[in-house]
């Protein structure tokens, strides 16, 4: 799948270097605080003893996404990261400041629409800089981990670029429940791997400012898989699966047409029929009953969880095959 030499042989990252059969803990100063407090950006590298691909793992690059952090977490300190060949570079958390203040963004700026950054600029565009400059350079694919946000809980899925054969690829390895083409977003993470020629599969589970169990097994369980499949780790009996990404083709978002308290009927992730009840909306004095329908055959993708419902809010997330 991957047609140039491998660059794990020697890796390095802000003049650390790490070479064959080396691991080793980065920390990176990004800025500190008003008290003066410094704030740093952990990053492990798990070099193997033979050549194979680097893979990049990240997680938190929206700072309220925590599930994307614990799964990344979760696998380091279950020590899934053996790595027997090629390399793997972890990134847990790299948004720290939305990360304390609880939000998607980095002092009010979005990283993930701030690529390929400035060394100069904002610290979300100082950020984004620093991980194509001194991350990306090493890296012959990489994982995004993230989540729904807005109280919106995202089913398992894996997302990949349509134009990107490689990243179809990896996303077939990994084979979560759901996979499906997304298009590239402007001055985002993918987007500039992409015009680097590095492919990125982003994967999406639960929602913002919670920990969804589901969704970090199956995260750890497909980016094990992909992990294996390059035998960069050995053999793990529970990652296998017994069934293979439902490919989502069109994907639409089922909107609210009138306003009230939301209830859905369906779970997240299931099967649904043309013109089957997804769920209802009330009025507050139990006057009205509004029948929220599925415009199309296929599955649930995502689902809102607030309850309070504003005319044309995004209710649930469609796909069809």
């Amino acid at each position: 799948m991957f047609d140039k030499g491998f660059k794990n042989e020697e890796v390095v990252i802000r003049h650390e270097r790490i070479g064959l059969g080396e691991s080793k803990l980065i920390k990176i100063p990004v800025d500190r605080l008003a008290t003066g407090t410094l704030i740093e950006i952990p990053v492990y590298v798990f070099n193997g003893d033979e050549l194979g691909p680097t893979v990049l793992l990240q997680g938190g690059l929206h700072g309220d996404e925590t599930n994307s952090i614990e799964l990344v977490r979760r696998m380091l300190i279950d020590k899934r990261y053996k790595i027997h060949k090629g390399c793997v570079i972890v990134l847990p958390l790299l948004n720290v400041f939305g990360f304390l203040d609880l939000t998607r963004n980095m002092h009010g700026k979005d990283v993930n629409r701030s690529f390929p950054g400035s060394k100069s600029g904002s610290l979300a565009s100082r950020i984004a800089h620093y991980l194509m400059k001194e991350l990306i350079k090493n890296v012959d694919f990489a994982i995004d981990y993230h989540t729904g946000g807005a109280q919106r809980n995202n089913f398992p899925q894996i997302r990949y670029t349509p134009q990107d054969q490689r990243g179809f690829e990896l996303a077939k390895i990994f084979n979560a429940p759901l996979m499906f083409g997304s298009k590239l977003i402007p001055k985002s993470f993918r987007n500039e791997c992409y015009k680097n020629n590095i492919p990125v599969i982003v994967y999406e589970g639960g929602e913002s400012l919670r920990l969804d169990e589901h969704s970090i097994q199956e995260g750890i369980k497909g980016t094990l898989r992909v992990l294996r499949h390059f035998e960069m780790i050995a053999h793990v009996p529970e990652i296998e699966s017994q069934h293979e990404s439902i490919h989502l083709n069109k994907r639409k978002w089922v909107r609210a047409k009138v306003a009230g308290l939301f209830s859905a009927k369906v779970a997240n992730g299931s099967p649904i029929k043309k013109g089957e009840i997804l769920g209802s909306i009330m009025d507050t004095y139990g006057e009205t009953n509004y029948k929220v329908k599925s415009p199309i055959n296929g599955y649930v993708i995502a689902k809102n969880n607030f309850p309070i419902i504003n005319m044309g809010d995004a209710l649930f997330h469609v796909g069809e095959l």
